[in-house]
């Protein structure tokens, strides 16, 4: 009857250890969730950077317009 609960106790360890460890980060093979958030998390940031890109542009647009009209009034006066 010893070895009896002995082995189970010392089953019962084993399983909750293995569990245990198995509970963090998915697998990677059987995971295809985290591919697609990488992905979607890239897509994001590279459309980030377009508008950065744009706004900047248009911000110098902007600015040469005005500098471009700025030494015509001073000269008008």
């Amino acid at each position: 009857m010893n070895k009896l609960l002995a082995t189970l106790i010392a089953s019962l360890f084993a399983v909750s250890a293995m569990a245990a460890s198995h509970t963090g980060a998915p697998m990677a093979a059987a995971s295809g969730a985290k591919p697609a958030a990488e992905a979607k998390a890239d897509a994001k940031a590279e459309k980030k950077s377009e508008m950065k890109a744009e706004k900047k542009a248009k911000k110098a647009k902007k600015s040469k317009k005005a500098d471009a009209g700025a030494p015509a009034a001073s000269a008008a006066k």
